[in-house]
């Protein structure tokens, strides 16, 4: 299941951001990949001890736990602080899968079941930048706009292609979930939907009820913790 999430930022907080990550202390991204991924990255990241990255960092958190539809898509157990990413002058990632396993500052685990991309720069202040995922029959190409988060499972192949004009800037983390299996989650998903929308419309129906208590019953069987 890939999810696509509107205005996670505001455009007041997107200028903000790249403002701020304008005038950030960049490091060549291979510092943080792995013996494989090294030969298929070229980007620039921001330090995890950078104070900046710290301070948006914390601020994305905050915000993503009263994002309903991520919190409904992903049923978020442990979030890894989001970090923030560069690709300009032919930046690119090539076909990657990431990690499966992370360590948050403090030396906590975290398990990588989904995987999100949070764009802050325009896609008309740069060429290139795809984000490539593999879905189940196709890959899928997305450049979303400012301020929009992509969803998706950490297993599926995905890559940015190269951005030969401008700047791309995101935020970029990952999610375990309290229900580890992506096809559950997103039957949950689904049926969270639907509830939502039987709600709307008829709030005093039964139904709702009955479908909310099946909801949770399900979500007790299949959580991970």
């Amino acid at each position: 299941m890939i999810q696509i999430i509107p205005d996670v930022l505001t455009p007041d907080e997107l200028t903000r951001f790249r403002e701020l990550l304008g005038q950030a202390q960049w490091q060549d991204g291979r510092l943080t990949a792995g013996h494989v991924a090294i030969r298929a990255k070229a980007n620039e990241q921001l330090s995890q001890a950078d104070p900046l990255a710290q301070q948006l960092s914390e601020f994305l958190l905050e915000r993503l736990s009263q994002v309903s539809q991520f919190v409904a898509a992903a049923l978020p157990l442990k979030v890894l602080p989001p970090r923030f990413n560069r690709y300009t002058g032919g930046g690119n990632y090539g076909d990657h899968i990431d990690n499966a396993i992370f360590t948050v500052p403090g030396g906590t685990r975290i398990r990588g079941d989904l995987s999100s991309t949070l764009l802050i720069s325009d896609p008309d202040d740069y060429d290139g930048g795809e984000l490539i995922v593999q879905g189940e029959f196709d890959r899928h190409h997305f450049k979303l706009p400012a301020g929009h988060m992509i969803l998706y499972p950490s297993g599926s192949f995905h890559q940015v292609t190269p951005v030969t004009r401008g700047t791309r800037l995101a935020a970029f983390f990952w999610t375990q979930s309290l229900v580890r299996e992506h096809a559950l989650r997103s039957l949950l998903f689904e049926l969270d939907n639907t509830i939502q929308g039987l709600a709307i419309d008829n709030p005093d129906q039964p139904a709702v009820g009955r479908l909310t208590g099946l909801y949770h019953n399900l979500l007790r069987q299949w959580c991970d913790t």
